[in-house]
């Protein structure tokens, strides 16, 4: 039976978004962050992050970089009690210096719903009970492509922004 899974964007939601974020010191988890993930798992949600990561392409720091770095914040989200079922990245971008990240419009980079339909694939999740948290147009417009309910995070605590969407 598939099940329900909560899609998480990681820079702005997740994590302060420093811009291309990619060292331990520029690992700060937004507030309320780990709480939020623990209610998700609570809930019965499968947490996935999806996460472009063009930094990669644009030269900033390789993927080994970002792989360890995305380690790292599943790392910090278990000691809080915090399970992340799954992460996806796409280190796309159509102006990357390196040439095999050099893609006009790949599929798993958002607006796109690569990355969500590999992983609703691969974990047997249903997109219509899963829901999608981004900060940005684009991951809204990934989450309505792929069947999956959008919600826009701002700012504030995310364990508060939440709650008051599972109690809706």
């Amino acid at each position: 039976m598939s099940r329900p899974a909560a899609f998480l964007d990681r820079d702005g939601v997740l994590i302060v978004d420093s811009g291309f974020p990619h060292r331990p010191d520029q690992l700060v988890l937004i507030p309320g962050a780990a709480e939020a993930v623990k209610r998700l798992n609570d809930a019965g949600y499968v947490t996935v992050i999806v996460t472009n990561q063009s930094g990669v392409a644009r030269g900033m720091f390789s993927e080994e970089t970002m792989h360890d770095f995305n380690r790292m914040l599943v790392e910090r989200l278990a000691q809080a009690g915090a399970r992340i079922d799954a992460v996806y990245a796409a280190p796309h971008h159509a102006k990357a210096v390196d040439e095999r990240y050099r893609h006009p419009d790949h599929p798993d980079r958002k607006p796109n719903p690569g990355m969500l339909f590999k992983a609703i694939a691969e974990h047997d999740l249903d997109p219509g009970r899963s829901l999608m948290i981004g900060d940005k147009p684009s991951d809204m417009e990934a989450a309505a492509r792929a069947g999956v309910a959008g919600y826009r995070f701002e700012n504030g605590d995310l364990d508060q922004f939440v709650a008051s969407i599972l109690s809706a």
